[in-house]
């Protein structure tokens, strides 16, 4: 018997990894968060399986289910939305089945910000622009920030910064970011990413705010701020330069 857990990718039930697709399908028992995780993802479970919404579970309750699952011998699909790298709550379930010797397999998926750029249509990271691109969140009731991991840290670079969980403090990253990066630099909202409802906000940095108002959906959103979201006059890598010599072709 072995848990699951799955990055289910951003919304849409065709992003996700083959992988994902099989280990869903294989599995007699599906966790999945419901109020992240469309109804739609869960069309790759067997028509038989058990379908248990975790979205009002506690984490005791999570790991009852799962060891109730590895009594039976039964594979567990452990569902979250987009990847488990970041921001899932996996850690703390991985420690619990540590210590009880359920084993486990991680399976990645694609996470929000790169659903977000395939929106948006562009790179996040352009030659001499940007060549970092920062996770990042706002302190929330759930997680408090670390010290030193402020916002006001990461602009000081100047690079592109995807600010996951922080829709509901937008008028205070605002605040926090102009002075580095100034009210006219690009920046973006993209809500839902995949979905048949997603929506993508562009504006600068100052305007961002006033854009988002007249969206009632907000959850589910990313926002995006950097030179590289509007920039065009970037310089060509030398990648392609065929003047450049690198290990597969000469210059």
């Amino acid at each position: 018997m072995t848990v699951h857990f799955i990055g289910a990718g951003p919304g849409a039930p065709d992003l996700i990894t083959l992988r994902a697709r099989d280990r869903i399908a294989a599995s007699p028992v599906c966790l999945y968060a419901g109020s992240i995780i469309p109804d739609e993802v869960l069309s790759h479970a067997p028509p038989e399986a058990r379908l248990v919404n975790t979205a009002s579970m506690a984490l005791d309750d999570i790991i009852g289910e799962i060891q109730a699952a590895h009594e039976q011998g039964l594979d567990v699909a452990r569902l979250h939305s987009g990847d488990l790298a970041i921001y899932s709550a996996v850690a703390e379930q991985l420690r619990r089945l540590r210590v009880l010797g359920i084993p486990f397999e991680l399976t990645p998926g694609v996470p929000a910000f790169s659903a977000a750029a395939a929106v948006l249509g562009q790179e996040l990271t352009l030659p001499g622009v940007a060549q970092s691109l920062v996770l990042t969140r706002t302190q929330g009731r759930a997680s408090a920030m670390p010290e030193g991991e402020t916002l006001e840290a990461w602009a000081a670079t100047g690079t592109t910064l995807a600010i996951h969980l922080s829709l509901h403090t937008l008028d205070s990253v605002v605040q926090r970011l102009v002075p580095y990066y100034g009210s006219q630099c690009p920046a973006a909202v993209v809500f839902r990413a995949s979905r048949p409802d997603e929506q993508v906000l562009r504006a600068p940095l100052v305007d961002l705010e006033a854009a988002v108002e007249s969206i009632p959906e907000k959850r589910s959103a990313l926002i995006l701020v950097g030179p590289a979201l509007g920039e065009t006059g970037f310089c060509n890598s030398a990648l392609y330069d065929p003047a450049h010599h690198r290990l597969f072709r000469e210059g």
